[in-house]
């Protein structure tokens, strides 16, 4: 555990309210749709019903004021501020694709993609708690500023060409570990990705390629990847 005075302390409060928000708000939404009659159910004030992402936007306003104005030596209340804002993160990440649509679909094949926010967020988190920094890779480049920049920028023009070829986990998680970012941009990008729109022309080699991969390398991952995810989260409607 660290002291409540190092940054460590308030990410390590940040990552734990960000799960165990994650994992109780999806537990009780499980309950609800399956209509177990002792859990309270959704909270619906004269009929309007209140999605978890309001309350989650309260708390983040909350944790980030309480963050900002919390005095330097009053430790407890900054980390305090860190829990609050990963309870928030959770609960406005859980309902990612309900903002991303402007309409519920929660458990639809689309709302799959709010769990995707929700592992990525734990995923950046982890990484940074286990050491990782963005784009702060200092020992490949020791104390040169200009060397420093020109290592950042190339890193960083890496990782927007892997999310430009549509490989959004490689392009993120890149920031913040080595190589990543180039392996992305370097293979060949998924079919539908701004990156094929614009590169590879209809009919073409690398596009019969793309496809070829995605149909024999991708879909299983990613059929691995929705049983996880429904393992924890619940089943979407196909």
């Amino acid at each position: 555990m660290y002291p409540l005075h190092l940054p460590q302390s308030r990410l390590l409060f940040f990552f734990a309210g960000l799960v165990l928000a994650f994992v109780f708000i999806r537990i009780s939404v499980r309950l609800i749709r399956a209509g177990v009659r002792w859990w309270p159910g959704n909270f619906t004030p004269g009929g309007t019903h209140i999605h978890h992402v309001v309350f989650g936007t309260v708390l983040l306003v909350l944790g980030a004021v309480t963050g900002i104005a919390a005095p330097d030596d009053l430790h407890e209340l900054r980390v305090s501020a860190a829990a609050l804002l990963g309870v928030g993160t959770a609960l406005v990440l859980d309902e990612f694709a309900l903002l991303l649509h402007l309409r519920d679909v929660y458990w639809s094949k689309d709302g799959r993609l709010s769990v995707d926010a929700v592992f990525l967020a734990i995923g950046l988190t982890g990484l940074l708690l286990l050491g990782a920094r963005p784009l702060g890779y200092d020992e490949l480049y020791g104390e040169g500023v200009g060397v420093r920049i020109a290592v950042v920028l190339v890193n960083l023009g890496f990782a927007i060409v892997a999310l430009l070829k549509g490989k959004v986990w490689t392009g993120l998680l890149g920031l913040l570990v080595p190589v990543l970012p180039e392996i992305g941009a370097l293979r060949l990008a998924r079919p539908g990705s701004p990156w094929a729109r614009w590169r590879y022309a209809e009919g073409s080699r690398k596009l019969r390629l793309a496809y070829r991969r995605e149909a024999r390398v991708r879909q299983p991952l990613i059929r691995v990847k929705i049983r996880v995810q429904e393992f924890i989260s619940g089943r979407h409607d196909d």
